[in-house]
Protein backbone atom coordinates (compact mmCIF):
# COMPACT_ATOMS: atom_id res chain seq x y z
CA UNK A 1 0.00 0.00 0.00
CA UNK A 2 2.81 2.40 0.91
CA UNK A 3 4.51 1.76 -2.45
CA UNK A 4 1.24 2.40 -4.29
CA UNK A 5 0.73 5.68 -2.44
CA UNK A 6 4.32 6.73 -3.16
CA UNK A 7 3.84 5.87 -6.85
CA UNK A 8 0.61 7.84 -7.03
CA UNK A 9 2.29 10.79 -5.32
CA UNK A 10 5.12 10.85 -7.85
CA UNK A 11 2.73 10.36 -10.76
CA UNK A 12 0.63 13.29 -9.55
CA UNK A 13 3.72 15.39 -8.97
CA UNK A 14 5.01 14.55 -12.42
CA UNK A 15 1.74 15.53 -14.04
CA UNK A 16 1.58 18.80 -12.16
CA UNK A 17 5.19 19.85 -12.64
CA UNK A 18 6.78 20.88 -15.90
CA UNK A 19 9.47 23.08 -17.41
CA UNK A 20 13.21 23.39 -17.08
CA UNK A 21 15.14 25.83 -14.95
CA UNK A 22 18.33 26.18 -13.04
CA UNK A 23 18.04 26.96 -9.34
CA UNK A 24 19.21 30.51 -9.88
CA UNK A 25 16.86 31.28 -12.76
CA UNK A 26 13.61 30.78 -10.87
CA UNK A 27 11.63 30.40 -14.08
CA UNK A 28 8.50 28.27 -14.43
CA UNK A 29 8.08 27.75 -10.71
CA UNK A 30 5.22 27.27 -8.30
CA UNK A 31 4.64 30.10 -5.85
CA UNK A 32 5.41 30.10 -2.14
CA UNK A 33 4.21 32.98 -0.05
CA UNK A 34 6.75 35.19 1.70
CA UNK A 35 5.14 38.06 3.54
CA UNK A 36 2.70 38.81 0.74
CA UNK A 37 5.14 38.33 -2.12
CA UNK A 38 5.44 35.22 -4.24
CA UNK A 39 8.63 33.17 -4.07
CA UNK A 40 9.07 30.96 -7.08
CA UNK A 41 9.88 27.27 -6.54
CA UNK A 42 11.43 24.95 -9.09
CA UNK A 43 8.95 22.92 -11.10
CA UNK A 44 11.55 20.97 -13.03
CA UNK A 45 10.28 17.42 -12.51
CA UNK A 46 13.24 15.82 -14.31
CA UNK A 47 15.70 17.59 -12.01
CA UNK A 48 13.72 16.71 -8.89
CA UNK A 49 13.29 13.06 -9.94
CA UNK A 50 17.00 12.76 -10.74
CA UNK A 51 17.81 14.34 -7.38
CA UNK A 52 15.60 11.84 -5.59
CA UNK A 53 17.32 8.91 -7.34
CA UNK A 54 20.75 10.32 -6.46
CA UNK A 55 19.71 10.98 -2.87
CA UNK A 56 18.36 7.44 -2.53
CA UNK A 57 21.57 5.99 -3.97
CA UNK A 58 24.10 8.10 -2.08
CA UNK A 59 22.53 9.98 0.84
CA UNK A 60 19.58 8.04 2.23
CA UNK A 61 21.77 5.58 4.12
CA UNK A 62 22.68 8.43 6.49
CA UNK A 63 19.95 11.07 6.03
CA UNK A 64 16.98 8.66 5.69
CA UNK A 65 14.79 7.74 2.70
CA UNK A 66 12.69 10.89 3.04
CA UNK A 67 15.57 13.08 4.24
CA UNK A 68 14.29 12.81 7.82
CA UNK A 69 17.79 12.56 9.29
CA UNK A 70 19.04 10.69 12.32
CA UNK A 71 16.59 10.79 15.24
CA UNK A 72 19.40 12.07 17.49
CA UNK A 73 20.67 14.71 15.03
CA UNK A 74 20.61 17.41 17.73
CA UNK A 75 23.07 15.56 19.99
CA UNK A 76 26.80 15.09 19.45
CA UNK A 77 28.05 11.54 19.02
CA UNK A 78 31.07 9.96 20.73
CA UNK A 79 33.44 11.74 18.31
CA UNK A 80 31.88 15.13 19.09
CA UNK A 81 30.07 15.43 15.75
CA UNK A 82 26.37 15.77 15.15
CA UNK A 83 24.66 12.88 13.34
CA UNK A 84 23.15 13.53 9.90
CA UNK A 85 20.41 16.16 10.21
CA UNK A 86 17.07 16.15 8.45
CA UNK A 87 17.15 17.82 5.05
CA UNK A 88 13.36 17.83 4.68
CA UNK A 89 12.80 21.33 6.09
CA UNK A 90 12.49 20.32 9.74
CA UNK A 91 16.09 21.12 10.76
CA UNK A 92 18.63 23.76 9.85
CA UNK A 93 19.53 23.02 6.20
CA UNK A 94 17.17 25.78 5.09
CA UNK A 95 19.28 28.32 7.00
CA UNK A 96 22.04 27.93 4.42
CA UNK A 97 22.15 29.49 0.94
CA UNK A 98 22.40 27.26 -2.12
CA UNK A 99 26.14 27.83 -2.49
CA UNK A 100 26.76 26.60 1.08
CA UNK A 101 24.56 23.52 0.62
CA UNK A 102 26.40 22.74 -2.62
CA UNK A 103 29.81 23.25 -1.01
CA UNK A 104 29.07 20.99 1.97
CA UNK A 105 27.92 18.19 -0.33
CA UNK A 106 30.87 18.69 -2.68
CA UNK A 107 33.59 19.04 -0.02
CA UNK A 108 32.09 17.20 2.95
CA UNK A 109 31.96 18.41 6.53
CA UNK A 110 32.54 16.72 9.89
CA UNK A 111 31.55 13.07 9.38
CA UNK A 112 29.95 13.68 5.99
CA UNK A 113 32.18 12.56 3.12
CA UNK A 114 33.02 14.75 0.16
CA UNK A 115 31.02 13.84 -2.94
CA UNK A 116 33.30 15.70 -5.35
CA UNK A 117 34.41 13.22 -7.99
CA UNK A 118 31.38 11.01 -7.29
CA UNK A 119 28.64 13.52 -8.10
CA UNK A 120 28.89 16.22 -10.74
CA UNK A 121 27.96 19.81 -9.91
CA UNK A 122 24.64 19.28 -11.73
CA UNK A 123 23.94 16.10 -9.76
CA UNK A 124 24.62 17.91 -6.50
CA UNK A 125 22.24 20.68 -7.57
CA UNK A 126 19.59 18.11 -8.55
CA UNK A 127 19.93 16.47 -5.13
CA UNK A 128 19.43 19.84 -3.43
CA UNK A 129 16.41 20.51 -5.67
CA UNK A 130 14.88 17.21 -4.54
CA UNK A 131 15.25 17.72 -0.82
CA UNK A 132 14.08 21.33 -1.18
CA UNK A 133 10.95 19.99 -2.89
CA UNK A 134 10.10 18.42 0.50
CA UNK A 135 10.21 21.78 2.29
CA UNK A 136 6.92 23.44 3.25
CA UNK A 137 6.24 26.69 1.37
CA UNK A 138 6.95 28.79 4.47
CA UNK A 139 10.34 27.16 4.96
CA UNK A 140 11.23 27.54 1.30
CA UNK A 141 10.19 31.22 1.37
CA UNK A 142 12.41 31.86 4.42
CA UNK A 143 15.30 30.04 2.72
CA UNK A 144 14.77 32.09 -0.43
CA UNK A 145 15.36 35.31 1.53
CA UNK A 146 18.62 33.90 2.94
CA UNK A 147 19.73 32.67 -0.49
CA UNK A 148 18.86 35.97 -2.19
CA UNK A 149 20.89 37.92 0.37
CA UNK A 150 23.87 35.60 -0.10
CA UNK A 151 23.67 35.97 -3.89
CA UNK A 152 23.53 39.74 -3.64
CA UNK A 153 26.46 39.79 -1.21
CA UNK A 154 24.43 41.39 1.57
CA UNK A 155 24.91 38.44 3.95
CA UNK A 156 22.24 36.65 5.91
Amino acid sequence: MRGLLRGLFWLGLGLSLSGCSEHGEHSDHAGASSGGSEVQRSRDFARIANGQALFTQHCAVCHGEQAEGDPDWRYRDESGHFPPPPLNGTAHAWHHPWQDLHRVIRDGQNNMPAWDGVLTATEIDDTIAWFQSLWPDEVYAAWHVIDSRARSGSGR
